[in-house]
């Protein structure tokens, strides 16, 4: 087996948010380099540190230390969880073509597709909301390399499971110190991008890319 896998759980009693499932799964994708692997564990922790559900994270890369795919995944349920890997997952980050060719065939019927339409052009056929969040870092931020926070913004915002509060509470435990600021912009501009699309009445495919 070419590259590394490595998981862990946090056990703790589910917390006051309900869930409509037991168990809700989600894939962060990219290629290495792009911060999937923090992004995903700041979401395991806002998840079972501050909001008190069951959560089990995994990774797992190419040989590559940079440049190669990347994916991690978290598993969040008000129950134990009893298998650590996403099956079907519920929502699906995708932060370059490669990624969103090599994982959407996996996403679960009715699932949501997340991707950053700077980096994405050629996009499936099925619920799917893009979002440049590499544009926004550059442009708003004025810093690249915080994409991934900016896409976790958005996936806070999109998933039904986390909570804003602790999403927020969990990258600033995360971040080393001095760069609080310019996460925390980053992750509330993916959540306000975010707030752009109508999760009631959602479209096959919608985008914000004409508007930013």
């Amino acid at each position: 087996m070419t590259g590394s896998e490595s998981g862990r759980e946090v056990r703790i009693p589910p917390g006051i948010y309900e869930m409509e499932d037991e168990r809700y799964e989600i894939r962060l994708s990219g290629s290495g380099g792009q911060g999937i692997i923090m992004a995903a564990i700041v979401l395991a922790e806002a998840a079972g540190v501050y909001d008190l559900k069951y959560v089990c994270q995994t990774q797992s890369y190419g040989p590559e230390a940079r440049g190669g795919t990347s994916k991690a995944e978290v598993i969040i349920s008000n129950t134990p969880i009893d298998y650590p890997k996403a099956i079907r997952p519920d929502l699906l980050l995708t932060m370059n073509q490669e990624a969103c060719d090599t994982y959407f065939h996996d996403l679960k019927t009715g699932g949501l597709l997340v991707v950053d339409s700077t980096l994405v052009r050629q996009i499936p056929p099925c619920r799917v909301a893009a979002i440049p969040f590499t544009k926004i870092a550059r442009e708003e931020i004025n810093k690249e390399m915080v994409a991934n926070m900016v896409a976790l913004g958005a996936v806070g915002e999109l998933s039904p499971v986390i909570s804003l509060k602790g999403l927020e509470q969990a990258l600033m435990a995360r971040v080393p110190r001095g760069t609080e600021d310019i996460n925390r912009r980053a992750l509330n501009a993916g959540i306000e991008a975010a707030k752009r699309f109508d999760l009631q009445d959602f479209p096959m495919t919608a985008t914000v890319e004409e508007e930013i």
